[in-house]
């Protein structure tokens, strides 16, 4: 599987590459949808054999986790510790990406069969 880094499976077409993707979460009724739920828009790197770049994931882990607040904060220090909030600036610009109204309409399309030019 390829997001679980076996070896054998790559994507030529993709090497050395950064690219983009969607994830949607669509909530559905009777198997219809009805709803997109949560949606988040993301880069994945490609190494020059068209495999999951494993460094990147890895350094995209790390910052997630620098994304958390302190869990003990002394009440006491002058300075207040803000690197989580950084890192949540820091992580938008490295690994997400915001798409344009014609992408996010293409999507809409493709889930619900029909071009909506505004969100509902």
């Amino acid at each position: 599987m390829l997001i679980r880094h076996d070896a054998g499976e790559r994507l030529p077409q993709y090497a050395g590459k950064r690219v983009r993707f969607a994830v949607l979460i669509v909530e559905s009724k009777n198997r219809i949808p009805v709803e997109i739920v949560k949606s988040q828009y993301s880069y994945i790197l490609f190494d020059s054999n068209g495999r999951l770049l494993m460094e990147w994931d890895e350094k995209e882990a790390r910052l997630g986790m620098d994304m958390l607040e302190p869990v003990i904060a002394d009440k006491d220090k002058q300075v207040v510790d803000a690197r989580h909030k950084f890192a949540r600036k820091r992580y938008a610009r490295e690994y997400l990406w915001q798409p344009s109204s014609e992408i996010e309409a293409a999507i809409r399309k493709a889930i619900f069969g029909r071009l909506e030019t505004s969100r509902s």
